[in-house]
């Protein structure tokens, strides 16, 4: 077994050789019992060279296949240092940085990040939502007032999304958030994603939005008027889901600066697993997140498209 890091100078000493990366991950993926990216049933044989064979498709096949880290040529040494980095700054780490802390092209690190966001969307925080949940809606975007004359959209005030985006969070008080970029923040769009994520019959808890107003028939739904000036009532409040918008915002406007619509999605999963993993220690989010890569391969076709 690896030592336990906690530091860049720690994760050094732990992975000293690309064979020593390669061991750790087939452990976390695989535990002894190699399983084929081709045919999950298969038997498999060890090969030379860290590869193995599918018996069932005759494919060859090694840690990397099918995974975040397939067909590049980046050693897994600078894979885990930059997994490292992403996974340690709450508030994001550009392209450029990370090329120059891991030694390749601004272009491969670009890539490469949106690989690991990729693997953020993490399958350990999709379960439904219950006992307390807060629920509230954002919008990532540029501000008007921060615009030249020239470049200033009409009627973007307020709620309008000509040039924001809007997100739908809901967050279990002190458990998971789920997050998903939506359309537009009709009742019609956030009532069902709700149903979706958040158990029948839990306390709900919302501002005054009139997309909210029929979640008292699933659910037992209290509300704090902010229009009004009003942040408490009760045990109602959106404090803690309004936390996670201002490091949300605060890593964007401050690291990305700007992010596509498209890609917006990638970069709010980013924060997310961020926040539901701010009670593991350095090492627990780093094997949490190298253990879920399988089945996880993007190309950079896919990703531009």
């Amino acid at each position: 077994m690896i030592p336990e890091f906690s530091s860049i100078f720690d994760l050094l000493k732990a992975f000293p050789t690309e064979q020593s990366c390669i061991d750790h991950l087939e452990r976390l993926m695989w535990n002894g019992n190699v399983v084929s990216p081709f045919d999950a049933t298969s038997k498999v044989y060890k090969c030379a060279g860290n590869k193995y064979k599918c018996k069932t498709t005759g494919k060859y096949f090694n840690v990397r296949t099918g995974t975040i880290f397939d067909n590049t040529k980046i050693p897994l040494q600078k894979w885990f240092l930059a997994l490292y980095v992403f996974s340690s700054h709450k508030k994001g780490i550009s392209s450029h940085q990370l090329a120059r802390d891991i030694s390749v092209t601004q272009k491969s690190a670009w890539f490469l990040l949106h690989r690991l966001r990729y693997a953020f969307d993490h399958p350990n925080f999709k379960a439904m939502l219950g006992i307390e949940v807060e629920i509230d809606e954002s919008f990532v975007g540029g501000k008007n007032k921060n615009r030249h004359a020239n470049k200033k959209v009409e009627n973007s005030q307020g709620r309008s999304h000509k040039d924001k985006t809007p997100v739908l969070g809901m967050i279990q008080r002190d458990g998971n958030l789920i997050t998903v970029v939506v359309p537009d923040t009709k009742q019609d769009t956030i009532e069902p994603i709700i149903h979706t994520h958040v158990e029948k019959g839990a306390n709900v808890y919302t501002d005054e939005w009139h997309a909210y107003n029929n979640l008292g028939e699933n659910y037992n739904h209290s509300r704090v008027n902010h229009g009004a000036k009003e942040y408490v009532n009760h045990m109602a409040c959106t404090n803690s889901i309004e936390n996670f918008w201002s490091h949300l915002k605060r890593g964007i406007d401050g690291i990305y600066h700007w992010v596509s619509k498209d890609q917006l999605q990638t970069y709010v999963d980013e924060f997310t697993l961020l926040f539901n993993t701010r009670k593991y220690n350095t090492q627990g989010r780093f094997d949490l997140i190298l253990a879920g890569v399988a089945g996880k391969k993007l190309t950079y076709e896919t990703l531009i498209r």
